[in-house]
């Protein structure tokens, strides 16, 4: 997913980049091309996104992917 949301940044596109608190503090993440929010819990991620996203793309990851995309399906 960083490729693609550096390749948008390039693009001159917007990119928002909304991460829990601990995982940013934590180093697990990389460093966020564009605008980073930050949030308290992978929920509030989820609505966040939702708020601020018109289409969704699910990428190739892991199982955490699949549940966001899940939620976000059902959610919308």
């Amino acid at each position: 997913m960083g490729y693609v949301s550096t390749a948008t940044y390039v693009g001159k596109s917007q990119v928002l980049g909304i991460i829990p608190t601990t995982i940013a503090e934590g180093n697990f993440a990389r460093k966020t091309v564009g605008e980073e929010f930050r949030v308290l819990t992978m929920q509030d991620r989820i609505w966040k996104i939702l708020d601020n996203s018109d289409p969704f793309i699910a990428l190739p990851d892991g199982i955490s992917t699949l549940e966001e995309n899940f939620q976000i399906a059902s959610w919308a």
